[in-house]
């Protein structure tokens, strides 16, 4: 097997977007779907995240008899579907808090996220349905005690985890829902609140 070589996080996201949609159809995404999950306007965009993937062994993209490759030309080489473990640490709320319970028990996800911090926890609630994450997916954790406006996040607050987007705003922490229907959770200063990963893949359930 070829040693393992690390992923950008967009790099990361999108070879986990084309083996879900290579699990869920039987064959991969074109570059326009590619392109539209991940908000590239132009084709070239997304063609140089592939070459990337192509050059560092974790796709391959089948050239055609004029040595071009083809929309969905993109599979993926036998060495990497190696098995990686992946610690399952248990539920975590996309609704209000909810405790983390460390489980005995590990996911076999091949090397879809490399990482030796990474952790896996199942999603309980509605608050990031916009996001398409629903209730019972399971959500794929890069541990990490900060994080960027806008970025995913499991947060602690006084001992209750909720998968979230996290912005800080003036002296504020503001944890965002993706549904409409909700209202963010706005964190007082005074509350102890902790920064425990952030988001990079979803496993849907069935």
């Amino acid at each position: 097997m070829t040693n393992q070589v690390t992923l950008t996080k967009r790099q990361a996201e999108i070879y986990s977007f084309i083996l879900e949609k290579i699990a869920e159809f039987g064959y991969p995404p074109s570059i326009r779907e590619i392109g539209d999950a991940f908000e590239i306007v132009s084709p070239n965009g997304v063609v140089c995240h592939l070459k990337a993937l192509e050059k560092k062994g974790y796709i391959e993209r089948n050239k055609g008899a004029e040595g071009k490759a083809a929309a969905r030309a993109i599979s993926i080489p036998g060495d990497k579907k190696a098995i990686l473990s992946i610690p399952m640490l248990g539920f975590v709320s996309a609704g209000t808090g909810l405790e983390v319970v460390p489980q005995n028990e590990k996911l076999e996800l091949g090397q879809i996220f490399p990482g030796k911090t990474n952790y896996a926890l199942q999603v309980r609630g509605q608050s990031m349905i916009e996001d398409y994450i629903t209730d019972g997916d399971i959500v794929i954790i890069r541990k990490q005690d900060t994080a960027e406006n806008g970025e995913r996040v499991i947060a602690m607050i006084d001992g209750a985890a909720t998968l979230k987007r996290f912005y800080h705003r003036h002296s504020q922490i503001i944890l965002e829902p993706a549904n409409s229907s909700m209202q963010p959770i706005i964190v007082d200063p005074s509350k102890d609140i902790k920064i425990l990963g952030v988001l990079i893949g979803v496993i849907r359930k069935c």
